[in-house]
């Protein structure tokens, strides 16, 4: 090689050296475009791209889908799910006992996202699904459940949008009069009676405007309760739910308990229940009906 021939020969293994790093490099080489999630059951769950076509089984979950910005991926959503408004007008495959695999299969997700509650999990993945079980019981769940949505669709800013339903929840709890903290609570979910106990994510709520929850936390996250076992704690605050609020008085025992005696009760709406009993990206709206409710109480005229 002469002395003429050697300059070019290394701008030549230099230039294809530079390929090759940016070749490693890229974002869009086949090693990097993956992702690989773990999911709450501890499964890992592996994919070539990030999903295009979403199902969710949870409202909690097509809302955290939304509110990251991908709502336009969802192709269909459990009956349950309607909010924000465009995802009413999606297929509706069911609920939590009667998902409809058949037809879960025929939209052709890149993944069904649902919890572990459901029953169907292990069917669909025979049938060669992606299944993502995510939980969201308390605040932690919810931030780490947004991070995961976030880093599997590869869109949204989780940090950020959990920044601001933390910052919103304290601004509602800093909205009530100081004199409302202390009051002891009863939030019924189901007439059965389940109760939200303190470390659910209601009752995590309920925590933060200074509430005392009349439901320990060793008796779980929602417990169905002994209708005695309310008389006795003797709630000066009951949060219901207006088709449940109806039989209160005629519950044997109940007309002595604090909050009939005294008009300490708040009526939720079908929207207000769903807002609270919705763990995502919502929870700020439903602090905001706490408030309002303390409110109420504070001044005499509950809603």
């Amino acid at each position: 090689m002469t002395k003429l021939e050697r300059p070019k020969m290394a701008r030549w293994v230099a230039c294809g050296l530079s390929i090759i790093l940016c070749l490693i490099a890229s974002p869009t080489s086949g090693q990097s475009s993956g992702t690989t999630v773990v999911d709450d059951r501890g499964v890992t769950v592996r994919f070539t791209a990030p999903p295009r076509r979403v199902i969710t089984l949870m409202p909690a979950l097509t809302e955290s889908v939304c509110a990251l910005g991908a709502c336009d991926r969802l192709v269909a959503t459990d009956r349950y799910s309607n909010h924000p408004e465009s995802v009413r007008s999606l297929p509706k495959l069911g609920g939590l006992d009667d998902a409809n695999v058949e037809q879960i299969v025929s939209l052709r997700p890149d993944v069904v996202l649902l919890t572990q509650s459901m029953r169907i999990t292990e069917r669909l993945e025979v049938l060669g699904l992606k299944v993502v079980v995510l939980e969201t019981h308390s605040y932690e769940d919810v931030q780490r459940v947004l991070s995961r949505i976030s880093e599997l669709l590869h869109t949204g800013d989780a940090p950020a949008l959990w920044h601001r339903i933390d910052a919103e929840v304290a601004a509602a709890a800093r909205s009530v009069p100081a004199s409302t903290r202390g009051t002891s609570v009863y939030y019924e979910v189901d007439s059965t009676p389940y109760a939200a106990g303190e470390s659910s994510f209601i009752g995590q709520t309920l925590k933060r405007f200074g509430l005392r929850n009349i439901v320990p936390p060793g008796l779980g996250i929602f417990p169905r309760l002994n209708p005695e076992f309310i008389v006795r704690a003797n709630p000066q605050l009951i949060m219901v739910g207006q088709g449940s609020a109806k039989a209160l008085h005629s519950r044997p025992g109940w007309e002595g308990i604090a909050a009939l005696r005294r008009h300490g009760i708040c009526l939720l709406s079908p929207d207000d229940s769903d807002v609270l009993t919705r763990p995502g990206p919502r929870m700020a709206l439903g602090a905001q009906v706490v408030a309002r409710c303390l409110r109420g109480l504070q001044s005499g005229i509950l809603p």
